[in-house]
């Protein structure tokens, strides 16, 4: 069975998968169809579910690396700017070429918070593994991937679980790749609607997991307990309730902040799902993609 090594200086993170532009309004409804609508903010900013983790990890005080495809395009330089501002270093397997990068139109309703998207994915990407990969990932002390750019996700499954180095698959829908991504992983961190297939319950995706592999099992449920299942035990752990006002990347936070605490806490998985869950609950807190990272920022620096 593979511990996860704690890491008392500054952990590497490797984040792999999806970077998007997210173009964000904050509207009173979202307008039908042939309708128009003004919105009461705009923000502009990189998304994507890796992006989005690395971010979170490099706020908490990690070194964040994002291996992902941008290449070379006017967009791709706005999400490679506002990456890099954040603290997240890209490592670019589509350097030299222009695919086509996703921008994400999303709404958010002023009155709850909740998001709609509508946005191209790389589920279907043949972007190959940059060059240097396994010299990235044998700095790194947790490895994230989404299921987006297979081909780079596999390789860096595969890297990972042969350094016996901690891999977080974030699972918020069932992808095809995550037949591969499965054996390699040491903690599966599943949406509620995230079902493996041949599977009817939580309770039982959980044991189908953990007999391939899988040390660690966790389901969030939005405001509801989040389930966990590890090593043979299992439990639940309340989510503290906050005032909602944007959920955008709010499930994103959630795998950023359980990758860094997975490097830092000897407490167990409990104790990693609670300090996670409450870092997501502050994303859903403050209005806007960014602006609640200052005061992650400033609560981890009264922590320590």
């Amino acid at each position: 069975m593979r511990n996860a090594p704690v890491f008392e200086k500054t952990p590497v993170g490797v984040f792999v998968g999806l970077a998007t532009l997210d173009v964000i309004h904050r509207v009173a409804e979202v307008p039908g169809a042939n309708q128009k609508s003004t919105a009461a903010a705009q923000f502009v900013a990189a998304g994507g579910p890796a992006a989005n983790a690395a971010v979170t990890f490099a706020a908490l005080g990690g070194d964040a690396i994002l291996v992902t495809a941008l290449g070379d395009d006017p967009v791709a330089d706005l999400v490679r700017a506002d990456l890099a501002a954040f603290g997240v270093r890209v490592v670019d397997a589509a350097a030299g070429t222009s695919p086509q990068v996703p921008v994400s139109a999303v709404s958010v309703l002023e009155s709850t918070g909740d998001r709609s998207v509508v946005s191209l994915d790389a589920v279907h990407s043949t972007a190959s593994p940059p060059g240097d990969l396994d010299d990235l990932m044998a700095d790194a002390a947790v490895v994230l991937v989404d299921g987006h750019h297979p081909v780079i996700a596999r390789a860096a499954a595969r890297s990972a679980a042969a350094r016996s180095t901690t891999l977080v698959v974030d699972a918020g829908r069932w992808k095809p790749v995550m037949t591969d991504l499965i054996p390699c992983a040491t903690d599966m961190v599943c949406s509620n609607d995230f079902r493996m297939p041949g599977t009817d319950s939580t309770g039982g995706m959980a044991a189908a997991m953990m007999d391939r592999g899988v040390r660690t099992v966790v389901v969030t449920r939005g405001g509801d307990p989040v389930q966990w299942w590890s090593d043979g035990d299992s439990g639940s752990v309340p989510v503290d309730p906050v005032v909602v006002v944007d959920t955008l990347g709010a499930g994103d936070a959630f795998h950023g902040a359980y990758s860094y605490f997975s490097t830092r806490h000897r407490s167990g998985v409990a104790e990693r799902i609670e300090r996670s869950a409450g870092v997501a609950g502050l994303r859903c807190s403050v209005v806007g993609p960014r602006a609640w990272l200052s005061r992650l920022g400033s609560e981890q620096r009264r922590e320590r």
